[in-house]
């Protein structure tokens, strides 16, 4: 069986990239989905409905044009990996986890512990919180592969 690990959160870092050679390495039976990682493209999704002159509006539909996707791959993942950065506030990936939880779909953290205290209640809620990406793939490892 195939897994489906939905990959949340930060774009500026190749902690994606680590963890698919680290799930490659393994040979562990992994599909990996996300929502756009290219920000531009993101922010302009709403534009296909016509070019907004109010941020609030572009980003509305941008916003609904994405979750066209982010839903559909949440609701259809096996469990996702969230990746919170130090550098800028993902409130998308916030968001991403607490639909995770009111799903019951498992989630991973991935983030540093300089950013325990704020991201307290989506710990909480998480199977599991890993600092880097190649602790994620000894949990998925072990998920996988442990009879």
């Amino acid at each position: 069986m195939d897994w489906n690990v939905y990959l949340s959160g930060e774009i500026h870092t190749d902690w994606r990239q680590r963890l698919k050679e680290g799930c490659e390495a393994n040979n562990l039976p992994v599909v990996f989905t996300s929502a756009v990682t290219d920000h531009e493209a993101s922010d302009a999704a709403g534009d296909l409905l016509g070019k907004e002159d109010s941020k609030y509006w572009r980003d509305h539909k941008s916003a609904k044009v994405n979750a066209i996707r982010t839903k559909t791959l949440i609701e259809n993942c096996d469990v996702a990996v969230v990746r919170f950065g130090d550098k800028y506030k993902q409130w998308n990936a916030a968001f991403d986890a607490g639909f995770c939880a009111a799903l019951g779909t498992p989630y991973i953290t991935l983030h540093d512990e300089e950013i325990i205290h704020p991201l307290k209640e989506l710990d909480a809620a998480a199977m599991a919180w890993a600092k880097t990406p190649e602790q994620v793939v000894e949990i998925l490892k072990y998920v996988m592969t442990k009879a």
